[in-house]
């Protein structure tokens, strides 16, 4: 903060409360009701949170000023804010301003519109970006309940499964792999091993779609079947990405070679991974691999993540970071045949000192169900 010109920087995305406070509720700003971590430069920050939530927030959270706020009464969450926000006088506000719910940006505009006001997202995301080794720790348990999915899956896939029921199962596995790892004792007690959210999952055409979600239909001989569980992996509040795609009782040779083209992009995209390898060359890897083989390039070959779904770096074109060692990636290879099929495999890692290290290793050959 003090490199950057910052007086306070207001904290308004849940994961970076979650990730410096060490506190996450369940019911946001989405209700009416968020939850804000104000960081002065020169003294202890402030925590404000709802009146319901306060008790739970104390438990979990090192930040000894909480702050609660009660529905109705006292200009609610905007009391306290304002009087933190007094403080700054002519000071610096770091907003993470591609984050900021409209409620809290609209309020600050309407009450403190002469209040200078800059983007912390880089330096938030620059803090955020290297793991250290607890995380590294996390990240590896967090993979293995990825895998712990897909196993789960297999075990149902068949001609005349019904879609819903496959997911079914990949949310099963999961979470008693996730609950294997939790105590219910310390910070532990407040993670949930629970998977939730909708996975996507496709099936035969459909898997031109690349993000449609599971619904009634029933698996035929033939069909691709297409699993991301980027969006349902969530692990101590880590979101490793991981997808792969299987075929039932039979596979056509264009769609072999459009898989095996998909994985060999993928597999050289990571080839590329080691520290100080730009982000954009991992992904000009991938899509040498796509053009030789007859296919347009495809979309971005991965991203970083955390807390987050997506963090920095992103594997894409013109994204020039410098890979670094404890950086953590979900590196993708995708190829679209509109209308027709799709083929798609993923993985997370961790960049290591002379490489990568799998998070999610699990067989990507082409398999027949």
């Amino acid at each position: 903060m003090a490199d950057g010109g910052l007086d306070g920087v207001l904290l308004t995305d849940p994961d970076s409360i979650a990730y410096f406070a060490g506190f996450w509720n369940y019911l946001g700003v989405e209700f009416g009701r968020p939850t804000l971590v104000f960081v002065p430069r020169s003294d202890s920050p402030s925590l404000i949170t709802p009146l319901m939530e306060s008790e739970m927030c104390r438990a979990m959270a090192w930040i000894g000023d909480v702050r609660p706020w009660e529905d109705g009464v006292g200009g609610e969450w905007t009391a306290p804010l304002h009087d933190l926000l007094s403080a700054l006088g002519n000071g610096v506000l770091g907003l993470e301003q591609r984050r900021i719910p409209a409620l809290v940006s609209a309020w600050i505009a309407d009450d403190f519109g002469g209040l200078k006001r800059t983007d912390a997202t880089p330096l938030l995301g620059a803090i955020r970006m290297i793991k250290d080794t607890d995380e590294i720790a996390i990240l590896r348990q967090a993979g293995q309940v990825a895998v712990a999915m897909v196993e789960g899956a297999l075990e149902v896939i068949a001609e005349g499964v019904a879609e819903y029921e496959v997911a079914l199962a990949v949310i099963g596995a999961g979470t008693r792999k996730a609950a294997g790892f939790l105590a219910d004792e310390g910070m532990d007690r407040f993670h949930s091993p629970m998977v939730h959210n909708l996975q996507i999952l496709q099936s035969g055409a459909h898997t031109c779609m690349v993000h449609r979600r599971p619904n009634v239909r029933r698996l035929a001989k033939g069909d691709p079947i297409y699993l991301c569980f980027c969006g349902i992996t969530s692990f101590r509040h880590y979101k490793p990405g991981f997808d792969r795609e299987f075929f039932i009782g039979s596979v056509t040779d264009k769609q072999a070679r459009v898989y095996e083209t998909t994985v060999a992009a993928q597999q050289a995209a990571l080839a590329q991974v080691r520290p100080g390898v730009a982000a954009e060359e991992v992904n000009a890897a991938a899509d040498e691999v796509y053009r030789s083989a007859g296919f347009a390039a495809g979309y971005r070959t991965g991203r970083g993540f955390g807390y987050s779904y997506l963090e920095e770096p992103q594997i894409k074109r013109g994204d020039g970071t410098r890979l670094q060692a404890g950086m953590a990636l979900a590196v993708d290879g995708g190829i679209t045949l509109a209308g027709e099929f799709g083929a798609r495999v993923g993985d997370s890692i961790i960049v290591t000192d002379g490489g990568f290290e799998y998070l999610t290793d699990f067989p990507r050959d082409l398999r027949i169900l």
